[in-house]
């Protein structure tokens, strides 16, 4: 009965001091894959983005940031925001609500803190789980 009171005890400090992953159901991460999927199509087919046809939608620039937005919403916020951050680096030709130079002198810092905001984030919601 003692020894068992003893892991039971050790078992608790561990859990405390090495809070466990939070991560989804694996329906939970496919239900979110088909979602973004589904809305990134919408917004293909309607061309909101004003890229032209749907074949330039589908590029590895979008597929960056698509797969950036799974992670995201997984809760893998640093490698999620990077590959979004990198993907909409790489589409900067096309995008056309901001000016060349703008872009060039507040993509790169806000990144950053985005990144920063993502590891407090990620760090309350690992203590949650």
């Amino acid at each position: 009965m003692r020894n068992r009171d003893y892991r039971e005890s050790r078992r608790m400090q561990w859990d405390m001091h090495h809070p466990r992953h939070a991560e989804h159901h694996p329906r939970v991460s496919a239900g979110i894959f088909f979602i973004v999927l589904g809305l990134a199509l919408l917004v293909a087919t309607n061309d909101l983005l004003r890229f032209g046809s749907i074949s330039s939608y589908f590029t590895w620039e979008t597929a960056m940031v698509f797969i950036g937005a799974i992670m995201l919403l997984n809760l893998k916020f640093t490698p999620g925001l990077l590959l979004i951050a990198g993907g909409i680096w790489f589409l900067q030709d096309r995008i056309f609500f901001v000016t060349p130079e703008m872009f060039k002198n507040f993509y790169w810092p806000v990144v950053i803190v985005v990144i920063g905001i993502g590891f407090i984030l990620s760090s309350f919601l690992k203590r949650k789980f």
